[in-house]
């Protein structure tokens, strides 16, 4: 079983624009469904806050605290597909980071719920 870390829009999930946070994500990567080729494991779910200058540091030290490196990260839906853009970064960029500073794959998006 693999173990990821998801990030997700917290500031998406704050304003209430039909993300709760985590339960879609995290049901798709129990089951392996959506974007997930298998089962996972999530170490962390980390939000970022904008305007996403910390998430690097919290991501660092979820793995710090968990012990466990991640063989994958995934950008959330809410990150990822959400009509509304962060206005700091595209995903693309965030998730070029996130491959060099971590050495692991970066996917976009997470679950097909609606």
């Amino acid at each position: 079983m693999k173990n990821v870390i998801i990030v997700g829009c917290g500031s998406y999930m704050d304003s209430t624009y039909g993300c709760p946070g985590e339960w879609r994500c995290l049901k798709a990567s129990a089951f392996g469904e959506g974007e997930f080729s298998e089962p996972a494991r999530v170490i962390a779910f980390v939000r970022c806050e904008c305007p996403g200058r910390a998430t690097i540091a919290t991501i660092k030290m979820a793995i710090k605290l968990s012990n466990v490196k991640p063989d994958e990260i995934y950008l959330s839906n809410c990150f990822f597909k959400s009509n509304v853009e962060c206005p700091y970064f595209k995903a693309e960029d965030f998730a070029k980071i996130l491959e060099e500073t971590f050495g692991v794959k970066v996917h976009f998006g997470t679950h097909n719920y609606v």
